[in-house]
């Protein structure tokens, strides 16, 4: 079931990831976030109220960073979605495995020291070779998009990714540390609310009184339930092979985010280089996250 959990999740996301593009129309992605982040704050609420879950952390500044990295992650993607076809914004996102395997990468040079028995750092060099396939991938992907004007929104897209990754390295280090999910997300959510609101209080926010204001409510309920459905998916995997296929199984988000764009927005034709490169950062991900879930078993 676990498996079932994360396609789900995915296509939660995905069908999530509609509702932005035709919401982005008419609000700003900080109006999305905070609309997202509000819902979110309201159902996290109830839900840690019916677990038993407090809200108390022993540990505020390490949610305050999740949260802020988290956020900027979330308007990012939303900007990149408004802009970019889906696909090519979802993918884009889905990048925080490989970004992860640089902040990987990057740590363990920094921290490894040679020995008598390796000559060099373990997994060097193919996480490296796993890191350069992934922006292989994003260059034949996007190679469309700087040609069409649109290449700050890609940049913005890859750095979503990057922020992503930053977010969930936080994240494990929370669960490590004890805090429950209910209450790691209520937090992003709770950040999200404040930073859009913020944002909306400096640049003005738009009329809710119109008929494109019904997408904001399914972008706040779809993003909540999938990212119950995938923390679910991850806490009954009770295996690493279980958790390995779990995290493989997202990327059916950017099939989802595919069919979307094939079947709502026929103008959003994606290449055959963009479809290669699409398929670069799936496999990329999966060979980072497989190495990374080797390195971290026990010797």
């Amino acid at each position: 079931m676990h498996a079932l959990w994360m396609v789900l999740g995915a296509f939660l996301f995905a069908t999530m990831g509609v509702c932005v593009k035709y919401a982005s129309a008419h609000f700003s992605p900080a109006e999305m976030v905070f609309y997202r982040s509000a819902i979110g704050v309201l159902l996290l609420a109830a839900l840690a109220r019916r677990q038993g879950v407090g809200l108390a952390t022993r540990y505020p500044g390490m949610h305050a960073w999740r949260s802020i990295v988290g956020v900027a992650a979330l308007g990012a993607w939303f900007y990149a979605i408004g802009k970019l076809p889906l696909a090519t914004a979802m993918t884009l996102n889905y990048m925080s495995s490989v970004w992860i395997g640089v902040f990987v990468l990057a740590g363990t040079l920094l921290h490894w020291r040679p020995d008598a028995r390796h000559g060099r750092p373990p997994l060097h060099g193919p996480l490296m070779l796993t890191i350069l396939v992934g922006f292989a991938g994003v260059v034949l992907m996007l190679r469309p998009s700087f040609a069409a004007e649109q290449s700050f929104a890609a940049i913005v897209g890859l750095l979503s990714g990057m922020m992503a990754a930053l977010a969930y390295m936080q994240v494990a280090a929370l669960g490590r540390l004890g805090e429950p999910e209910t209450r790691v997300v209520f937090y992003f959510a709770l950040g999200g609310t404040l930073a859009g609101g913020a944002v909306m209080a400096a640049t003005g926010a738009h009329n809710l009184a119109t008929p494109a204001a019904l997408w904001l409510l399914p972008i706040g309920l779809l993003a909540t339930l999938g990212q119950l459905c995938m923390t679910h998916a991850y806490s009954t995997a009770s295996s690493a092979r279980n958790t390995l296929m779990v995290a493989s199984l997202q990327y059916s988000g950017i099939v989802f985010a595919s069919l979307y764009g094939l079947l709502l927005f026929q103008s959003e034709r994606i290449g055959a280089w963009g479809w290669v490169g699409m398929a670069l950062i799936v496999l990329s991900g999966l060979a980072a996250t497989l190495l990374r879930a080797r390195a971290a078993k026990p010797a």
